[in-house]
């Protein structure tokens, strides 16, 4: 079996890898940084993580974990960045394949080679120099997260704007804000924060925002908010059911958003985005927060708002988002549009064989036990036991899902990663089926060894002249045949 390349080392990076390294496919792991956990990796040296010194997981651990490796007994509910990439270690460490991942070396090209399979360049930090080896599949998990999306195009006057501007991506703690006049712009999960621990510090903290969100507690009826989409009962119920239930408990836990002064959600709930924060509407209510309505413009020192308001600022902090990309893919070659890529079931490029994405899913939920899933999927069509349908039907089922997710999202195309976490995995699941069911026939109708199985199957003509598969219960080699659809 030829050469995998797996593309960093973060939590989708690693489940990837110990997919891989289960099933005994070989492969090389190429991460930037020194060591494992990507985003949980607090001033990681790849460059690439935002995570901030407050930060603690919005989901569980329960949530969270690989199936794999449950987090340890007395883990608490929710887990600082430091737990995390520590639990991160555990599990490579616990798995054996840390001598496969290459640290302090970066992806910098990969190209379908002539004849099949991947040429991937890489080069070593320490030393610049680059080499470039022949790969059977490449499966990237680098990660969404770290390239930062500033407002397109930027406000009027923010290029002479006398303060500082920064993205969250830069923040990492609130004492440089110190006796400042701080504004926050979004109202995602990092703006929460950050104006949360600016607020602490700073002579005044505003929050800007263009719509309201969904502010979740981190506890429902007792109990961490993301369990709700832990329950298989709740996939059983039609999403506007779900919403009526989540928007219930949220209301009993917390009341409306608007009596804090937040405006009006943008979108409906589990629509979108969802902002999880105890510490935002605590400084709201203790007045050491004040909102805001959209920026209109920049003038010196000041920041002219929407309503007609203006406020001397002193520090911005762009809550903006990411944007999604990959810097070693010619962005003609997987089809991107404005950081779209079509991907069946989110994973796989139809025209492209032997490139997968790990990880490039915003789901409602947890990132970790999906990326999980994915690796196994992959592991599968890479081992032989699972195949692809054919590229029509994956393009159909592409098109299915971007007009559901244009329904459902409010902003139609820059939600193509949204997924909901049982719901998804269950896809997972489904399709995995499917493709070991496409893998039987395949091989069936060569009479050869199905990939994973000690029986081998023995093709015979029916009278109207299809082809069907029975067991015979005899061991046979493995060989790939000429004229099947290639396994990927």
């Amino acid at each position: 079996m030829r050469r995998v390349c797996v593309v960093g080392a973060g939590s989708s990076g690693i489940a990837a890898c110990q997919a891989l390294h289960s099933r005994g496919i070989p492969f090389d792991c190429f991460e930037a940084g020194s060591s494992v956990g990507g985003n949980w990796r607090y001033n990681n040296d790849n460059g690439m993580s935002s995570a901030y010194r407050s930060l603690h997981a919005k989901s569980s651990g329960r949530g969270m974990q690989y199936a794999a490796f449950p987090m340890p007994d007395g883990y608490p509910d929710y887990l600082s960045h430091e737990m995390i990439a520590r639990y991160l270690d555990d599990f490579v460490d616990h798995f054996g394949f840390r001598g496969r991942i290459r640290f302090r070396t970066e992806v910098t090209r990969a190209e379908p080679a002539p004849g099949g399979g991947w040429d991937v360049t890489v080069r070593r930090r320490d030393t610049g120099a680059e080499y470039t080896g022949r790969y059977g599949a490449v499966l990237v998990a680098n990660g969404h997260h770290w390239d930062p999306r500033y407002p397109e195009p930027a406000f009027p006057g923010a290029g002479t704007f006398a303060g500082e501007q920064i993205h969250s991506h830069q923040y990492r703690a609130p004492e440089p804000f110190a006796g400042k006049r701080v504004l926050v712009l979004g109202i995602g999960n990092s703006a929460c924060d950050a104006a949360a621990d600016c607020s602490r510090f700073a002579a005044r903290t505003l929050i800007a925002m263009r719509a309201g969100a969904h502010l979740i507690p981190r506890y429902l009826a007792g109990r961490p908010a993301d369990y709700l989409t832990l329950m298989h009962a709740g996939t059983m119920m039609p999403l506007w059911l779900r919403r009526f239930v989540v928007a219930l408990l949220v209301r009993i836990a917390r009341g409306s958003a608007t009596k804090y002064g937040l405006p009006k959600p943008g979108h409906r709930l589990l629509c979108g985005p969802l902002a999880i924060s105890d510490s935002l509407p605590s400084g709201l209510r203790r007045g050491e927060i004040v909102i805001k309505p959209a920026i209109d413009r920049f003038e010196r020192d000041r920041v002219y708002f929407r309503d007609g308001s203006s406020e001397q600022v002193d520090v911005v902090i762009y809550c903006t988002g990411y944007k999604i990309s990959f810097p070693f893919l010619r962005e003609s070659l997987i089809g991107a549009r404005g950081g779209e890529i079509p991907l069946y079931h989110r994973v796989v490029p139809p025209a492209l064989p032997g490139l997968y994405f790990i990880g490039l899913v915003q789901p409602i939920g947890a990132i970790m036990p999906v990326a999980e899933a994915q690796s196994q999927w992959v592991a599968d069509l890479l081992e032989g036991r699972a195949a692809l349908p054919p590229e029509p039907e994956m393009n159909r089922e592409i098109t299915r899902y971007r007009t559901a997710a244009a329904r459902r999202y409010a902003r139609p195309g820059s939600d193509d990663i949204h997924v909901d976490f049982l719901p998804y995995l269950r896809e997972i699941r489904k399709e995995r089926t499917a493709g070991a069911r496409r893998s039987r026939a395949r091989w069936a109708l060569a009479g050869d060894q199905v990939p994973g199985s000690s029986r081998r199957y023995t093709s015979v003509r029916r009278l109207a002249g299809s082809w069907a598969a029975v067991w015979t219960g005899k061991p046979g080699p493995y060989r790939r045949v000429t004229g099947l659809r290639s396994i990927r």
